[in-house]
Formats: C-alpha cells, sequence, structure tokens
C-alpha cells in the first residue's frame, strides 16, 4: 500500500470520536519528538504528520494513512 504524502498548508481530514475532523498540515515529522502533547514516534521511513484542527484550533498527530485530501 502506497502512504499518502502531505505537505505544510495541505488541507486534509480524519475520523476523529466518530465523526469527521477537518484541519491544515503544519508540519512533517520524521524523528522521535515531543508534540500535540505525546510523545511521537517517527522516522524519514515511517512519518507523522502534525494538523491544526479548524474546530479545536489544535494540534493533533497522526499517521499518513489516517489523513485524507479535502474537497472543498
Amino acid at each position: 500500500m502506497t502512504k499518502r504524502r502531505c505537505r505544510k498548508g495541505d488541507k486534509v481530514e480524519w475520523d476523529s470520536h466518530g465523526s469527521t475532523a477537518k484541519g491544515t498540515v503544519e508540519e512533517k515529522i520524521t524523528s522521535d519528538t515531543e508534540a500535540a502533547g505525546r510523545t511521537v514516534r517517527a522516522s524519514e521511513q515511517d512519518p507523522q504528520y502534525r494538523v491544526r484542527s479548524e474546530k479545536s484550533d489544535r494540534d493533533a498527530v497522526h499517521k499518513p494513512d489516517a489523513l485524507r485530501p479535502r474537497d472543498d
């Protein structure tokens, strides 16, 4: 399965607590770090993305397969 690639500024959506959240990609994370209030395990081969929620204006971190491009 091909991993999705996101770039800073991309508008995306993801499943969150039974609904769909929308936001913007803020950063590609490629090494272990602290983000969105937790430890994020990531590498060049297994990156994660920090996204900013439009509804809450808070950060979340997701693997590429959890994010979908938005049509709007």
